[in-house]
């Protein structure tokens, strides 16, 4: 049985704080790049940093550089290099990583029937207007 949500005790993790596991979960894959990069690892395997720059629309490189790593530090990303000349590295899920692809294809599946809905209900809109 879970506890309410003010109730929770302060717990930590590492270098975490935090109260429920809710939290904890954002902190670990939170914000606009973190799901996306996962699901791209997930969905399509093994992505060198400029296959997954590509990939996702928008991202700078400094930003990807801290979302992997940030990844990498809390278990979710593996990073691979290869000594040879120009460096390769690859970048995939762990282990840990791949426990959270159920979710983020449900989350996906959200997606789609949230983009059904809305578009029914802006034709709907349109056509009362």
């Amino acid at each position: 049985m879970s506890v309410p949500t003010g109730q929770c005790p302060l717990k930590k993790l590492g270098d975490r704080s935090y109260h429920c596991t809710f939290e904890l979960t954002l902190q670990i894959i939170g914000g606009k790049w973190k799901p996306m990069i996962l699901y791209h690892l997930g969905c399509d395997g093994v992505h060198r940093f400029s296959e997954l720059r590509r990939a996702l629309n928008g991202i700078t490189q400094k930003m990807l550089t801290q979302q992997l790593r940030e990844l990498e530090a809390d278990g979710m990303v593996h990073r691979e290099v290869y000594p040879q000349v120009p460096p390769k590295v690859e970048y995939s899920l762990t282990p840990m990583g791949r426990t959270i692809m159920p979710v983020l294809r449900q989350l996906c599946a959200w997606g789609s029937e949230y983009e059904r809905l809305a578009a029914q209900q802006e034709q709907a809109h349109l056509q009362a207007s």
